[in-house]
């Protein structure tokens, strides 16, 4: 596909997807949200780990309300279900850690967007803002369920009836986030927690998701045998012998995802 809002750049196992129109803020077009779901779907495959990141001094600032300009009044459940539904299950659904490295604002879908990966490392400076009732809108990208089970139900109440900007700090502390990291060390730092993924037990890591996210919805018996039939399959693998063997001959294990 030709990418013409994001940049797309595989390395090392890491698959790094950047958001690439910083003259808006790195607004959602549809054409955005058309290659993210290209990119996440073709990199999957390939990655032990995906992250996705924005160009410039925002992440991501929401949907681009200039996309339909001219086109009457926008058709937000034909968007949401045809374009950011897609989108919101590849990445819930890939096979290995997502990793959002948010350098500043994320704000309305793209905050969502976000939160919707796995692990979310943020730029001190960054703040993350539920704007939708701004606009007389609710909160959509998957914002009414992620942020009640990060956050709690008054906390989300607020943070969306208000609109307030949340720093990354409160929001690292509130759960919603997993790190907040002061500025001059954040890419550093997410590069770092990035390879770290990239070079970890793949499958382990994939069957982890599984179990973490099917937890909302299972009773304790269907857990624990979710848990035995995933554990069964990782003791199986490759990367648990040698991370078994690693451990007696005292030095870091070198997994291979398999």
């Amino acid at each position: 596909m030709d990418y013409r809002t994001i940049r797309v750049e595989e390395r090392a196992g890491i698959a790094q997807i950047t958001l690439a129109r910083p003259e808006v803020m790195n607004a959602l077009s549809s054409r955005m949200r058309e290659e993210l779901l290209h990119a996440v779907t073709d990199t999957a495959p390939r990655a032990r780990v995906l992250v996705l990141t924005g160009e410039g001094r925002g992440f991501c600032s929401g949907q681009d309300l200039g996309d339909a300009r001219g086109l009457g009044i926008p058709d937000f459940e034909r968007i949401l279900r045809e374009e950011y539904e897609p989108l919101l299950r590849a990445i819930a659904d890939c096979p290995v850690p997502t990793l959002a490295a948010v350098n500043g604002v994320a704000a309305g879908a793209g905050a969502n967007l976000a939160l919707a990966c796995d692990v979310v490392i943020a730029a001190e400076s960054a703040r993350f803002i539920q704007a939708f009732t701004r606009i007389g809108l609710i909160p959509d990208a998957g914002g009414t369920w992620t942020l009640p089970r990060q956050i709690g139900l008054a906390r989300a109440m607020g943070a969306a009836l208000f609109a307030d900007a949340i720093p990354a700090t409160e929001a690292a502390g509130w759960g919603m986030i997993y790190e907040a990291v002061p500025d001059e060390t954040f890419e550093a730092h997410w590069q770092a927690r990035a390879t770290h993924l990239a070079e970890g037990p793949t499958r382990a890591y994939g069957a982890l998701k599984q179990a973490l996210r099917a937890s909302f919805g299972n009773g304790f018996e269907e857990q624990l045998a979710l848990e035995a039939r995933l554990q069964g399959a990782c003791g199986a693998s490759a990367d648990f012998l040698e991370g078994v063997t690693a451990f007696l001959e005292k030095r870091p294990a070198r997994f291979t995802g398999r």
